[in-house]
């Protein structure tokens, strides 16, 4: 009976230490998938596509799973809150207000939610992206 309970026991811890290792992968794929979004957007400079890579970038990092969702989160949810916080000390020179944010936000979860980033593609933007 103690080794079957023992046997038992250890399942569980191995099987939630496997998970946790899971989640911790996909989040870090997830950043990546993230920086990779905010690289090409920079790359591109192409006028109106920063709602497309937000999109994009939540979308790719929430389909590795739930910790690539989470990352995405995360990351959506400070970058946003840094740029408030900059706009406070230089108000007007990032070009970002409360509507932009929102807007942000709302691409952000969009992408998150696995619906198509390319609705906010920009007519023009190379296909490369």
């Amino acid at each position: 009976m103690k080794l079957f309970t023992g046997l038992i026991l250890c399942s569980l811890v191995l099987g939630v230490h496997s998970r946790w290792f899971s989640f911790l992968g996909e989040a870090y794929d997830g950043a990546k998938d993230m920086w990779r979004a905010y690289s090409d957007m920079r790359e591109a400079n192409y006028k109106d596509a920063d709602k497309y890579f937000h999109a994009r970038g939540n979308y790719d990092a929430a389909r590795r799973g739930p910790g690539g969702a989470w990352a995405a989160e995360v990351i959506s949810d400070a970058r946003e809150n840094i740029q408030r916080v900059t706009d406070l000390f230089k108000p007007g020179d990032s070009g970002h207000g409360r509507e932009d944010s929102e807007a942000d936000q709302f691409a952000n979860r969009w992408g998150r939610s696995g619906k198509d980033p390319n609705y906010f593609r920009p007519p023009g933007l190379p296909d490369k992206y």
